[in-house]
C-alpha cells in the first residue's frame, strides 16, 4: 500500500512538473549607446569672418555631435600673435597671407599647409542718416571730414592704404590725395568690425571695409560707395590647421567643410568672393610675388 501511494505520489509530481509554464531566462541588460565625449574645436577667425562662420558653426555642430566650436575673432595680426605666443587653437583662418606667415615663422602652422578658402574686396560706407556729403571717393578728402580705419597692422587696414596708395597714383585723384585723406582719420581701429560699428553709429562719417561687411542686417545702418577695380585690392583668406592641436582630424574636417561647395555657398552668401579653387598657398621660400604672401 504505501509502495502503491509513493508511486501515485512520483506519478503526480512528474504531472506537475511537465504542465509547469517552462522558466522565463533572465534579459540581458543592453548598455545604452556611448553617447560622444564634447569635444571643443577653437577657431582663430578673422573679424570679417563674424557672420559667415556662425552659419558654419552650426551645420558643423549639426553634422559632428558632441562637438562645440569656440570662435576666437580678432584682428588677423592679433590672432598671428596669440598663436605665436603659444595660444592654444586648432584652426587658423587670417584675412591675409601676411599674418597666416607670421603663423607659419613662429611655428604653429606647418610650412604649404594653408589654402586660399576665400577672397574679399574693399568698399567705402558712411552712415545711412549722414549728413555729411561723400558722394565720390575724393570726397574723403574734404577738409573737416571723419574718416575711421582700421590700424595699418591689421589686413584691411593695409588694403585701405594700399587703396590710397594707388588713388594718389591716379592723376584724377592727385598725389596729396593720400595726405588729405590721412588727415581725416579720427580713428584707428584694431579690426575691421570696430570700423563698421563706429561707422553705423554715426562716430565717423565715412570708413573702409570689405564687402563681406555689410551684407544683411548691417547693410541698413550704412550706404556703400564702390572701390573700382583698378584702385581696389582683393584680399585673399588662407586657412590651416594649427600643428599642435590635439584634435587633428576634427580640425582638416572643419577646414574641409569651409572648403566644401557648401562651405562656399555659406561664405559666398554673406558677400565673400570664391577661392578660385582653393589654390594653396606658397610657404614663404616660395615665389612670394606670386602666393601673395606679402
Amino acid at each position: 500500500m504505501k509502495r502503491d501511494l509513493a508511486s501515485i505520489l512520483a506519478a503526480a509530481a512528474l504531472l506537475l512538473a511537465a504542465c509547469a509554464p517552462a522558466a522565463t531566462p533572465a534579459l540581458t541588460a543592453v548598455p545604452p549607446s556611448a553617447a560622444a565625449q564634447p569635444v571643443d574645436l577653437t577657431v582663430f577667425a578673422a573679424a570679417s569672418l563674424t557672420d559667415a562662420y556662425a552659419e558654419i558653426k552650426t551645420n558643423f555642430e549639426a553634422a559632428h555631435p558632441g562637438v562645440t566650436v569656440i570662435y576666437n575673432f580678432g584682428g588677423s595680426n592679433a590672432l598671428a600673435q596669440q598663436l605665436g605666443e603659444g595660444a592654444p587653437a586648432d584652426v587658423f583662418a587670417s584675412a591675409n597671407s601676411r599674418q597666416m606667415e607670421v603663423a607659419v615663422e613662429s611655428g604653429r602652422v606647418a610650412p604649404e599647409s594653408a589654402q586660399v578658402f576665400v577672397r574679399n574686396r574693399l568698399v567705402v560706407i558712411t552712415p545711412a542718416d549722414s549728413t555729411a556729403d561723400v558722394a565720390t571717393l575724393r570726397d574723403l578728402a574734404n577738409p573737416g571730414l571723419k574718416l575711421i580705419l582700421a590700424a595699418r597692422d591689421v589686413p584691411v587696414g593695409q588694403y585701405s592704404l594700399d587703396f590710397l596708395d594707388k588713388a594718389a597714383a591716379d592723376a584724377s585723384f592727385g598725389a596729396v590725395f593720400k595726405d588729405a585723406v590721412l588727415a581725416n582719420v579720427v580713428s584707428y581701429e584694431d579690426n575691421v568690425r570696430s570700423v563698421l560699428t563706429k561707422v553705423a553709429l554715426g562716430e565717423g562719417d565715412a570708413g573702409i571695409v570689405y564687402t563681406s561687411d555689410i551684407v544683411g542686417d548691417p547693410a541698413k545702418d550704412v550706404v556703400s560707395l564702390e572701390i573700382p577695380d583698378a584702385l581696389n585690392t582683393i584680399a585673399t583668406y588662407p586657412i590651416a590647421p594649427v600643428v599642435d592641436s590635439a584634435r587633428a582630424e576634427l580640425a582638416r574636417a572643419f577646414i574641409d567643410y569651409v572648403l566644401s561647395a557648401e562651405g562656399q555657398a555659406i561664405l559666398e552668401n554673406y558677400g565673400f568672393l570664391p577661392a578660385g579653387g582653393g589654390s594653396q598657398v606658397s610657404h614663404p621660400a616660395a615665389s612670394l610675388s606670386e602666393s601673395g604672401w606679402r
